[in-house]
């Protein structure tokens, strides 16, 4: 296989690890005002990624590092062209992490809520704007010539742009509440059982609207792995509605398990919809952005090749094994000693 075409789909690995792993991290932010009716159950609902949350963010990183490494055509498109909404990504993401280190630095209720508010903002904000992200690219924007995107911010709000953005808040949010039903106990975990069952039908409802749409943009244009796409969805629904089943008898491992295959193959859906292309142009095909005519050199991603080789699987082990060591769930009799103690 030609190197491009393989980093072509390493990086759109790299893009479903960050989707599951700071996934449910978002879905654990936008539950903290839903589920956090006291300190102790907020603590408890923060205790569950506050040693794996940063951790996860290093997915993004490295995937838009080899972005700009494999594909550099695609990185300036991209980057110069969704800068505002990557902007509000980042500074949201900013937010989120200022918030977790300094919410606990001041016994005042008021400074709390306000760092409490960042974390939810900072959550959901992401979680909304990646999905009109990653729908944009999928369904192609204006693009010049010289593959400069011409269009705005507004341009990239459009009806499919939304909706598979409202589907991503909806699929994390989902997976945040099947993570904490996993690692809490007491009123949190009961309450995210509850609200998770609450929110399966638009849920659904929105994951099937993403996939069905998708499929009609790739088939109105070259879609070789257009059969890919319709079999990585079908998993992914299938997946959704087992995670849905499982959570409804209370069985949160599985549903967390579930939610995160969700997850993997709505993106490879999505990701497969798109090949060849890495961005397609709405104002002239002829200007469309292509794996070929976007990639680096040979040499460059054979480099790329080795380093991957030798120091993703060091990357992975590492990261199962700081999942191994907090696998334990947060408990509220814990909290409420240590909180005890502390005064």
């Amino acid at each position: 296989m030609d190197l491009a075409y393989l980093w072509f789909f390493i990086v759109g690995v790299l893009f479903v690890g960050y989707f599951v792993l700071d996934g449910f991290d978002f879905g654990v932010g936008i539950s903290l005002p839903f589920l956090g009716k006291d300190e102790i159950s907020r603590r408890q609902i923060i205790n569950t990624i506050g040693p794996v949350w940063d951790l996860n963010e290093t997915w993004v990183i490295v995937a838009g590092a080899c972005l700009f490494a494999a594909f550099p055509e695609w990185y300036a498109t991209l980057f110069s062209g969704f800068y505002l909404a990557l902007l509000l990504i980042l500074l949201a993401l900013i937010a989120r992490g200022v918030s977790f280190e300094y919410r606990h630095q001041r016994d005042d209720p008021k400074w709390r809520a306000r760092f409490d508010a960042m974390i939810f903002i900072g959550s959901a904000l992401p979680a909304l704007l990646w999905g009109v992200a990653v729908g944009n690219i999928v369904q192609g924007v204006p693009i010049d010539a010289d593959f400069n995107f011409t269009g705005t911010l507004l341009t990239l709000l459009n009806p499919y742009g939304l909706w598979v953005g409202a589907t991503t808040l909806l699929l994390f949010w989902v997976h945040g509440l099947y993570f904490l039903a996993l690692k809490t106990d007491g009123q949190v975990q009961h309450d995210a059982n509850v609200l998770a069952k609450r929110l399966a039908i638009p849920t659904v409802i929105f994951a099937a609207g993403t996939v069905v749409w998708t499929w009609v943009i790739a088939g109105g244009r070259e879609a070789p792995l257009l059969w890919l796409s319709i079999a990585t969805g079908v998993i992914a629904a299938v997946a959704l509605l087992a995670s849905v089943a499982a959570n409804a008898v209370r069985r949160e491992g599985w549903a967390f398990t579930f939610g995160a295959v969700t997850i993997v193959f709505a993106v490879l859906a999505l990701w497969t919809a798109l090949f060849p292309y890495v961005m397609p142009s709405t104002s002239d095909p002829a200007n469309s952005l292509t794996i070929e005519n976007a990639s680096s050199t040979d040499l460059t991603l054979t480099i790329m090749s080795w380093a991957a080789l030798i120091f993703l699987p060091l990357v992975l082990a590492y990261q199962g094994w700081t999942y191994w060591i907090f696998r334990k769930r947060v408990s509220r009799s814990r909290i409420e000693k240590a909180a005890a103690a502390a005064h």
